[in-house]
């Protein structure tokens, strides 16, 4: 038989192959050459065509034999290839598994970590950025325990933290070491509160002194000032005022499933109104109480130390929960709605449940130390250039924010000394160049 004819079977080799139910056909075109047939039980080998090389022989493909060979070559064995190909090792190379070829990650800047049966997929830059921030705030606290009067030589510093027992204990434990942990922990739940505020809205122009937060509880705190009410009245009073703010923020900005620009206009509303109604309070009252609210909108950490920080991180180790999945959630805010919905998430239920932890940290810190400003709108920006991220990163953020207070709390204290200036003096000589800075910046982009 010449290359390129079929193979035929005789007639008395058995019954025609396209009628046995056992074996069946198997016709394969293979070029110029033409169908190949496979024969029956009783029948020769079958032939194959293939180009002009002639003709190919498969052993054994016969019966129930070679329809089980035929169907472990190109079923099981198939689908297995296939699976491994596309399946097990396609998923584990794409979530940076262990089992994607060659055992690393097919995921850019991402690696993951394995600690027992947990595993937790990070991004290489932010754990970097992390760490550095977490340096340089152990710096700064360090310089701050040590600059003032007198002045503590950086060893005994540490000395005095190990509790190894220096002359200069009462100066660095009891005097400066209160109000570094206040300023440490204040700036962290900025930050937190900032990065929230800012991924709900989509505009890193929110934080919590922009959308009325701020405002709210400084009114409040400025009535029990000026009302003269007690002193340790003040702080439930501005926790109650920045609560009541974000109600009412929340009842102008919930249609349209709180959309972001609605959200943004009703906190610049709301943050107009009750700023309006503070000066009234304020011009009305005696001008020493006047003086203390005045102090008190400005955001200070004099006179302060572990009860406001204990207030603080009791809230934020209350909602470390909340905070951790808010550290997963803020991965869906760039999405649209319908986008968000098409992946079986809630974004309504998400966006009110960040804004919701995030006006309620905002409202605990600002009733502790005073409204601050500045802190909670740069900290989120800068650590997202920092990681050069998508959205604010959560613990970047943090620990920015708390670098920050701290650093502006020891250059109050210590640039125009002995005269000291409020902390939020400082965060507002920072955010004003910030904001120029992102002027200059957009302008390019928006021509």
């Amino acid at each position: 038989m010449t290359a390129g004819r079929p193979a035929e079977a005789s007639g008395t080799a058995g019954p025609d192959p396209a009628a046995d139910p056992v074996a069946g056909p198997t016709r394969a075109a293979s070029g110029a050459a033409g169908p190949a047939r496979a024969a029956a039980p009783a029948a020769g080998p079958a032939r194959v065509a293939s180009g002009a090389a002639g003709p190919a022989r498969a052993a054994d493909a016969s019966g129930a034999a070679g329809a089980a060979r035929v169907a472990d070559a190109s079923g099981a064995a198939g689908a297995a290839r296939v699976a491994d190909a596309s399946g097990a090792a396609g998923l584990a190379a794409a979530a940076g598994l262990p089992g994607a070829p060659g055992g690393t990650s097919r995921l850019p800047g991402r690696s993951l970590l394995r600690v027992g049966p947990v595993s937790l997929l990070i991004r290489r830059r932010a754990t970097l950025v992390a760490a550095v921030l977490t340096v340089l705030l152990l710096l700064a606290v360090v310089l701050s325990l040590s600059l003032g009067t007198p002045y503590v030589a950086p060893a005994d510093v540490l000395r005095a933290l190990s509790g190894a027992g220096t002359p200069y204990d009462l100066v660095v434990l009891d005097l400066r070491l209160p109000r570094v942990v206040l300023a440490a922990v204040a700036g962290a739940a900025f930050g937190v509160a900032g990065t929230l505020i800012q991924s709900v809205a989509r505009n890193p122009l929110a934080s919590p002194d922009v959308i009325g937060i701020t405002q709210g509880a400084g009114l409040a705190a400025t009535v029990a000032l000026t009302s003269g009410a007690a002193a340790v009245l003040v702080a439930p009073s501005a926790l109650v005022g920045g609560l009541l703010a974000a109600v009412l923020l929340f009842a102008l900005g919930a249609r349209h499933g709180l959309a972001a620009q609605r959200f943004v206009l009703a906190g610049v509303a709301v943050a107009f109104a009750f700023r309006a109604l503070t000066e009234v309070v304020m011009l009305t009252a005696d001008p020493i109480d006047g003086l203390r609210a005045q102090i008190w909108l400005i955001g200070t950490l004099a006179g302060k130390g572990w009860t406001e920080a204990a207030w603080i991180a009791g809230t934020l180790a209350v909602l470390l929960p909340v905070l951790a999945w808010a550290g997963w959630a803020l991965n869906s805010t760039a999405l649209d709605d319908d986008t968000a919905r098409g992946v079986g998430l809630r974004p309504v239920a998400r966006r009110i449940g960040l804004a919701g932890t995030g006006v309620l940290v905002a409202a605990m810190v600002t009733a502790q130390v005073g409204a601050v400003d500045f802190v909670a709108l740069v900290a989120p920006q800068l650590a997202r250039r920092l990681v050069r991220a998508e959205r604010p990163p959560l613990v970047c953020a943090a620990l920015l924010g708390a670098l920050l207070l701290v650093l502006a709390d020891l250059a109050g204290r210590r640039l125009f000394a002995p005269t000291q200036l409020p902390a939020g003096v400082l965060t507002a000589a920072i955010g004003g160049p910030y904001l120029i800075f992102l002027l200059l910046r957009g302008r390019p982009r928006s021509s």
